[in-house]
This record gives structure tokens, C-alpha cells and sequence, in this order.
């Protein structure tokens, strides 16, 4: 016995998507232009090494330091006072020697000093120097690191202020980041673990408290 079997419906075709029109092309494409004209008017082009370039760089205390330094140093060459003059004339009164040689500093004054001496037993990286011809009642002492603490070569020069910087963290970490930039150029490649007895030529600067007590921060060092 022969079955017949239900033809199959055929479904009609899906109708296509209408093509869309020149004029809402135009409009779309309009839009898009308007779009990158105001990200364009919107986005400034900052040149590498511009001061914009800069600004727009995070606080680098390490670079500001070693930019820094070299004109500190040569500050303090310039400025230096031999050590036995100078301290004649702290001795003799102490406030007419800051106003002759003196940087005024938040804390006491700046005061550059150069002279050749003898280095003693070191504690903790500080060594005590005996330089002929100044009184014994002066201690002179000279900090070689590891770390090397102070403002003393930032507050120098004087014109390195607080309102140059962000915060007080970044004015802090500056003085930091010089004293690095020092430590990198000036004391690396001495032996400073082995100076006792050894004759030092320094140029640096004391904070100015004590008249009695000098604790230098070199600037320029060198082992005779």
C-alpha cells in the first residue's frame, strides 16, 4: 500500500534590510567629524622636554637632586672660607660671621667652609677632623655616609624654597635627592670606611648653631 506523504510548506524569503539613505549617511558621518573636532579642541600637545612636559611629570627627587648639585657645588666652592678664619671670626662674634658669610636658613645659618685636616675614629660614618691652627674648644666633624643626613647643601645657596614645591614631602625629599646626587659624585669612589689618619681637603657647609660644634656636609672631597 502506496503512503502519500504532506508536502512541505516552503517559507518565503526574509525580507532585506533597507538600504540606508545618502542623507542619513552624511548625518552619521557629520556627527563622527563633530566628535574628533571636540576631542582635537579638547587635547593640548605637550613637547617632550617642555615645561609643560615636566609639570605634567611626577616629582623626581633623585632628578632634581642630580640637576642640582653641580651648582651647589660650584656655590660652595666659590663661597668657601678657610676653616681657621672662619673660626677666629665665630669666636670673636659669632652673628657678625653669619652676616659676613652666612646663609639665614629656618634653623640657624648656612656657613661654607673649606680646609685640609686629619681624619680621627669614625662613628657611624662621621669622622672628626683636627685642622691646624683652629682652637681646640672647635669640634669639626665631617659625615661621609652611608646615608647622609641635613639640609645644609639644599639651604646653601638660598634660593631653593618651600613655595618651588608641591608639599613639604617634596621639599624634604628634595634636600634628599641632592644629598644622593652628592654622595654619587663625591663620596662613592673614596674609601671612606678607611680614612682615620688620613689627610682630608674638604669644601662644604655646617649648619651654624653651636659655633663650637661644625658638622660638615662635603661638597668636594679629597684623600691626600
Amino acid at each position: 500500500m502506496t503512503q502519500n506523504s504532506a508536502a512541505t510548506p516552503q517559507q518565503p524569503p526574509a525580507p532585506k534590510a533597507p538600504a540606508p539613505s545618502r542623507r542619513g549617511l552624511y548625518v552619521g558621518l557629520g556627527l563622527a567629524a563633530l566628535v574628533l573636532a571636540g576631542i582635537a579642541l579638547d587635547t593640548t600637545v605637550v613637547r617632550i622636554g617642555s615645561d609643560a612636559d615636566v609639570r605634567a611629570q611626577a616629582f623626581s627627587a633623585d632628578s632634581y637632586g642630580t640637576a642640582e648639585f653641580p651648582r651647589i657645588q660650584a656655590f660652595l666652592t666659590e663661597k668657601a672660607v678657610d676653616a681657621v678664619t672662619l673660626a677666629s671670626e665665630v669666636m670673636a662674634d659669632k652673628n657678625a660671621a653669619i652676616e659676613a658669610y652666612g646663609t639665614a636658613a629656618s634653623t640657624g645659618a648656612i656657613m661654607p667652609v673649606s680646609l685640609t685636616g686629619i681624619a680621627g675614629e669614625p662613628r657611624s660614618g662621621i669622622y672628626p677632623l683636627t685642622v691646624e691652627g683652629v682652637p681646640e674648644e672647635i669640634t669639626i666633624r665631617v659625615q661621609t655616609g652611608p646615608a647622609i643626613n641635613g639640609t645644609e647643601l639644599r639651604d646653601a645657596p638660598g634660593d631653593i624654597a618651600f613655595g618651588q614645591f608641591k608639599n613639604q614631602i617634596e621639599y624634604q625629599d628634595a634636600g634628599s635627592g641632592i644629598n644622593r646626587a652628592m654622595k654619587a659624585a663625591v663620596l662613592d669612589d673614596l674609601d671612606t670606611a678607611n680614612l682615620t689618619g688620613k689627610t682630608v681637603e674638604i669644601t662644604g657647609a655646617f649648619r651654624m648653631i653651636n659655633p663650637k660644634n661644625w658638622l660638615i656636609t662635603p661638597a668636594r672631597m679629597v684623600v691626600k
